[in-house]
């Protein structure tokens, strides 16, 4: 039983009306009493309360009271016995408790996993935080990302700088979600209610890795087998009777997501769990494998190309993929990790989330948008990275893709805010679980597993979301920017010219009036 401060849904509204009825059983009661000698109270009301219970038992209230303790309070031994009194009121304190239990711990708590043998880079115990939802029976799992590293120096460097990101041993014991994990319906309007678990990124291999430490190797690379061993945990948990399991994930966790959702329906489906429908969300984790603007040497994470980063990670990682996609890409699965190459070999649907300008990508292609304003020959590239994202995202059903210079968004706190043409984030992916749904209520015994990616939207409730507008923050919903040296505002005008933006150029070459133009970037079309 759950009651929330705010509900919007059939279940929160039961939750409450059982809170309530159960309250109003314990302080209706009549209280009829004689006094008798001795000054103990003798009540009259035995057969009254057998009536009430009768009452309760019939199907249409037994529905509603199910699994709620009940402790009458005889308000008439009161003057006889206060100790007692005090007694009946702790049971109904303590049996009204999970009305408010969840109130009051929202947060998700730490949980190691009880296979030691499935590390952290360091060999530390791998985990997930956890906030359970009793009654929900849809999961929410959640990959976190932070890059990666791909060879001895690379990661020797990580473990000085970025320990939290290969070892548990400093984690915190709880979490609070946000975005997409927070618990809040005013920030999570549809999934706020779900069973949430965030599995921290500890492998550094884009959750690709089978690998563990041994007396000849200096780290463990073990994130595929992570995500396996807390899906087994999960199904003692309440898993096994789910109805809905969403794996998310941001940045190296979106590509994660990409890599191990089909593993995940597989791992369930072997083990007997059919009913249990695995979908992924994808957020900023749609990597291109594309030309750096400036060529680098491959010497640290960020400035070595991803093909190149991936080529030398899959080796060092020990890497797993799809087997669907290694038989695409035999001696060259490296390709595995880009999702444009991935996708279509998947069986699972998924949701993609992916910034047009996206400032991982463009770090990792050399283009840094600080200091000194970007010359013309930048400008382009930045405007063809955002085309050639396009393409690759055309046959993609589902889809949320604003044209930002942003990275990660659905646990922003602000993720609400970011619209395209018109629908937010949240609303698009309640449409997908709708049209999801639908799908699978049409044709449940169906054999095509690719007609999952093809659902065809509800009228009225759209999936596939992509800015047609050529520039970076051309849509006016795109988060604030801020000038990286002075941490001031920038209006959108500011910050293409900022970026090397000429409206009278850009003007002459589409034809129009420098005034029109700024209008039109103003108004994000």
């Amino acid at each position: 039983m759950q009651c929330r401060g705010v509900v919007r849904s059939s279940a929160g509204l039961s939750a409450v009306r059982s809170c309530l009825l159960l309250l109003f059983i314990h302080m209706s009661a009549p209280v009829e009493a004689k006094r008798v000698p001795g000054g103990r109270a003798q009540t009259r009301r035995v057969q009254q309360q057998q009536q009430q219970q009768q009452q309760l038992q019939t199907p249409a209230n037994r529905e509603r009271v199910d699994g709620a303790e009940s402790f009458p309070l005889d308000f008439t031994a009161v003057e006889g016995n206060m100790d007692n009194f005090m007694v009946q009121i702790k049971n109904l304190a303590q049996s009204l408790y999970p009305c408010s239990a969840q109130k009051l711990d929202q947060d998700m708590k730490l949980q190691f996993l009880k296979n030691v043998s499935v590390t952290c880079n360091d060999g530390s115990p791998a985990g997930y935080y956890i906030k359970e939802s009793k009654g929900s029976k849809r999961w929410l799992l959640f990959l976190e990302g932070g890059w990666y590293c791909f060879n001895r120096q690379t990661c020797d460097s990580r473990y000085e700088t970025m320990r939290r990101l290969m070892s548990s041993t400093k984690w915190p014991q709880t979490r609070t979600g946000t975005g997409i994990l927070s618990p809040q319906p005013e920030e999570n309007p549809h999934w706020w209610n779900a069973n949430m678990v965030f599995i921290p990124y500890c492998s550094s291999d884009g959750w690709s890795g089978a690998t563990p430490k041994t007396d000849h190797s200096d780290y463990a690379f073990m994130g595929s087998l992570i995500i396996k061993e807390v899906v087994n945990e999960l199904l003692t948990k309440g898993l096994d009777n789910a109805k809905v399991l969403l794996l998310a994930g941001s940045s190296a966790g979106g590509t994660g997501v990409l890599l191990n959702v089909d593993q995940v329906a597989e791992q369930l489906e072997s083990q007997g769990h059919r009913g249990v429908q695995v979908r992924g969300l994808a957020d900023s984790g749609w990597f291109l494998d594309n030309k750096q603007y400036k060529f680098s040497e491959c010497l640290d994470t960020l400035s070595c190309a991803p093909t190149e980063a991936i080529k030398r990670g899959i080796r060092y990682w020990g890497s797993l993929v799809p087997e669907s996609c290694r038989q695409a890409h035999v001696g060259e699965e490296w390709n595995c990790f880009f999702g444009y190459k991935l996708y279509p070999t998947l069986k699972s649907p998924v949701f993609v989330v992916q910034w047009l300008f996206d400032e991982a990508q463009l770090t990792a292609d050399n283009i840094h948008l600080t200091g000194q304003p970007v010359h013309e020959g930048q400008w382009r590239y930045i405007q063809n990275l955002g085309q050639e994202l396009r393409n690759t995202l055309r046959d993609m059903p589902a889809l949320f893709a604003p044209a930002c210079l942003s990275h990660e968004l659905i646990t922003r706190t602000y993720w609400m805010d970011i619209q395209v043409k018109g629908t937010s984030l949240p609303r698009a992916l309640h449409c997908w679980d709708r049209s999801l749904q639908d799908n699978n209520n049409n044709k449940s015994n169906s054999t095509n597993d690719h007609q999952k990616h093809k659902t065809p939207p509800t009228r009225g409730c759209p999936l596939r979301l992509i800015d047609s507008c050529p520039w970076p923050h051309c849509n006016p919903s795109c988060p604030t920017i801020r000038d990286q040296l002075t941490g001031q505002e920038m209006s959108v005008i500011q910050f293409l010219k900022h970026v090397g933006f000429d409206v009278q150029k850009m003007a002459q070459q589409q034809g129009m009036d420098p005034r029109t133009l700024l209008g039109m970037l103003n108004n994000g079309n």
